[in-house]
């Protein structure tokens, strides 16, 4: 099998471009019960799944979010909108952190601004950390082209059926590397972190 490698490369920067994320305006204004909760991030996360059937957010996960410190209690079983933007990094987080680090990472971010009026908050932390990250997908882009680029001159002396799977096997070696090293970047910079009173219990 030949992979036409300039339309798979296409295909990958054309996914980043399409990389979106729930703005805070989008939230609705009041509290919401769980089956609102998970109906509206089922809507707005749905172009993050990788198969249909992969479940973005249920009344379990959000249960378990409560129960290890990672989301303050509902009021009368209603999530505010602050509930919803914690939830919202949370989802990014746990795709390559472990609870004990996202609980370590939110903590002084829900013990400081959750209900917080004046100053920062929730609300404007998040849509500060999101612009910051939009403006990193066309560094992305040029990143992914020069490891793309790398990937395609490896395994020269290979066969043409063996250069197909190898190239893209080392194009996919040379990324995980890279979220590998960003991954310890991240949690020596947690670790940097004071750990929450209810980890220091344990």
């Amino acid at each position: 099998m030949t992979i036409n490698t300039d339309q798979l490369l296409e295909s990958i920067l054309d996914s980043l471009d399409r990389i979106d994320y729930v703005k805070s305006e989008d939230i609705p204004d009041i509290q919401l019960y769980m089956d609102q909760v998970t109906t509206f991030m089922d809507s707005h996360l749905a172009s993050t799944r990788r198969y249909p059937s992969d479940k973005i957010l249920t009344k379990t996960m959000i249960n378990n979010y409560a129960k290890n410190h990672l989301l303050p209690p509902p009021e009368k079983k209603k999530y505010s909108r602050e509930h919803m933007l914690l939830m919202l990094f949370i989802y990014y987080f746990k795709s390559f952190l472990s609870i004990t680090d996202i609980q370590t990472l939110m903590e002084p971010l829900t013990g400081k601004y959750f209900q917080k009026e004046d100053g920062y908050n929730l609300e404007s932390i998040y849509n500060e950390v999101m612009e910051l990250e939009k403006s990193q997908v066309d560094v992305l882009k040029d990143t992914v082209r020069r490891l793309y680029s790398t990937s395609q001159n490896s395994f020269s002396d290979a066969s043409e059926e063996e250069q197909d799977f190898l190239r893209q096997f080392s194009f996919i070696c040379m990324l995980s590397f890279d979220v590998y090293l960003k991954k310890q970047m991240i949690e020596h910079l947690i670790d940097q972190l004071p750990a929450p009173d209810f980890l220091k219990k344990k």
